[in-house]
């Protein structure tokens, strides 16, 4: 373990955290690919729509799990990088892409502190 003890009550807010996030990822994956896929047309992203949802899937699940959370937390944040762009370019509030990218890094955080301190 790191130097920095986590606390019992910290882990279980991440665990909330990251669970109901991956819930949102799948939900908005299953929407592209089965629920709402003319939404990816609209956005000219309609031959795009199924490696789009496979990689919020993966990413999604990679984030789920503390060992694996680093890279999750990379490709979620390229991904809503991508959203808030996507957002922005066709006038729609960057809203909703930009608060779940701060609690994909607020997770990230509250799994690894030590992470971000100087060394």
């Amino acid at each position: 373990m790191s130097t920095t003890e986590i606390s019992k009550m910290r882990k279980i807010v991440a665990w909330i955290i990251a669970g109901l996030l991956t819930a949102l990822y799948l939900y908005s994956a299953s929407g592209k690919l089965f629920l709402h896929p003319e939404q990816m047309e609209q956005m000219n992203l309609g031959d795009w729509r199924i490696i789009i949802a496979l990689g919020e899937i993966g990413s999604a699940l990679l984030f789920l799990f503390p060992k694996t959370n680093r890279f999750g937390t990379l490709l979620l944040s390229s991904y809503m990088g991508g959203a808030i762009i996507m957002h922005m370019t066709g006038s729609m509030s960057i809203m909703m892409p930009s608060v779940v990218l701060i609690l994909v890094w607020a997770v990230f955080y509250l799994r690894t502190p030590d992470f971000f301190k100087m060394k």
